[in-house]
């Protein structure tokens, strides 16, 4: 097993992620920090000793051997044991003794990490730090679900914009590709395991995700109210939701304005479209004569370079569109380094191979596929984490503007059922 990094730079990883979770409840009241039972977000509260349980769990109880460091951990944190509904009502201790808890865990587990060469302990680690990345990105989707302030999260540059405005497709030829991950790419979750061999048509694929100013023109047309963009399962939800328009718009006399956070801002109409539904994407797509890339269409456009002739996929695929360089703000949209989605002209230093912008970052991009396993899957020690979501969610790619640019690559898949409009999810199109 390859060890994902050393012990310096898990340590620094674990701290720079408690740093956000610290930032993403700050100011929050008691009564925010457990909010009201929605099935689409956790009471705050449980959810931040959660993340720290997991480390505990895996870390220092399963593969140490550790005794709990709170007794009643398992009946307060254990997500796989206490259904959602049911952590509204648990005894949860207060924010202080919740902190100290974090901070006793964080403590061992960095007593660990030290302790000589561990390859197993140190997979774990990485895994249980991806996992409060993962939960971080939760976090922020909750203050906004529950219209609490925006958070106040450190400021850093933010990526530059492109002066070329890109529309049309580029073309990908088709060929033989390897879908998924290899060995080589260090840490990897068990979804992704492994690269297999397949086969691609060619193919017509945007440039860019779709934008909210082309998003509106679908909205302005009455997409909202025409049955014929829609399937049956989309009619359906669209019904129920009531909306006339994605969740966080509306429309002024000034013009069309988006709510972020608590706030109202000018809608940005070159900005990547967010916070919409698979089902919202699949009538878009119906209206504009499209279609949603398949999620091996997505990682081809990603990952995949020409042959020298073009006539074909070179064997060569990239960790990242733009090579295997680390991300940066030139690159892509990440670590809340923005509050939102930028132009989807930004960051041209970032093109894949074939000219794709922002395939990483900005916004998670929803693919036409249900999630499902590669051949041969196993899963990992955390058995849950993937196979229970097979065959009833959908296959989204890249990452948006909350998601860390330590954990991101062109083979992540993450997946949330296709009635989701809350999650930081858009999407790119492909010709028919």
């Amino acid at each position: 097993m390859k060890s994902p990094a050393n012990s310096a730079s898990l340590i620094r990883q674990m701290d720079d992620a408690h740093a956000r979770t610290l930032a993403l409840i700050e100011g929050l009241s008691p009564q925010q920090l457990i909010g009201p039972m929605l099935p689409t977000v956790n009471p705050l509260l449980w959810e931040i000793g959660h993340v720290a349980y997991f480390y505990e769990f895996w870390v220092l109880r399963e593969h140490l051997g550790q005794s709990p460091i709170r007794a009643d951990a398992d009946d307060l944190y254990d997500s796989i044991t206490i259904a959602h509904d049911d952590r509204w009502e648990l005894p949860l201790p207060g924010l202080p003794d919740t902190l100290t808890y974090i901070d006793a865990v964080f403590k061992h587990v960095k007593e660990a990490l030290v302790a000589g060469e561990d390859a197993q302990r140190d997979y774990l680690a990485q895994y249980a730090v991806f996992h409060h990345d993962m939960h971080n990105e939760a976090f922020t989707y909750t203050r906004q679900t529950l219209g609490y302030p925006a958070p106040a999260l450190p400021a850093t540059p933010t990526p530059e914009e492109s002066a070329d405005g890109l529309s049309g497709d580029v073309s990908i030829p088709g060929g033989h590709f390897m879908l998924g991950a290899t060995e080589q790419d260090g840490f990897v979750f068990d979804n992704e395991k492994w690269a297999h061999p397949v086969e691609v048509e060619p193919f017509r694929i945007a440039r860019t995700a779709v934008s909210n100013g082309e998003y509106l023109a679908f909205v302005e047309a009455g997409g909202y109210q025409d049955r014929s963009w829609w399937s049956e399962e989309g009619w359906q939800w669209l019904q129920q939701s009531n909306l006339q328009m994605p969740v966080y718009w509306r429309q002024q006399a000034s013009g069309w304005q988006l709510h972020r956070f608590t706030d109202w801002i000018d809608l940005p109409l070159a900005a990547a479209l967010i916070h919409v539904s698979w089902h919202e994407a699949q009538a878009y797509c119906q209206w504009a004569g499209r279609r949603l890339p398949s999620e091996l269409e997505w990682e081809v456009a990603a990952a995949a370079e020409p042959n020298t002739d073009g006539l074909g996929l070179a064997t060569n695929k990239r960790h990242f569109p733009w090579g295997d360089e680390q991300p940066n703000p030139q690159l892509a949209n990440l670590d809340s380094r923005a509050l939102g989605t930028i132009d989807v002209n930004a960051c041209a230093a970032g093109d894949s191979a074939f000219g794709c912008r922002q395939m990483i970052g900005n916004v998670w991009e929803w693919t036409a596929d249900t999630f499902g396993p590669f051949p041969g899957f196993v899963p990992d020690m955390y058995e849950d984490y993937s196979q229970p979501l097979f065959g009833i969610t959908k296959v989204l790619r890249g990452g948006a503007w909350t998601t860390r640019g330590r954990m991101i690559r062109n083979t992540w898949r993450t997946y949330y059922g296709p009635d989701r409009n809350d999650v930081f999810a858009g999407f790119r199109t492909c010709a028919l």
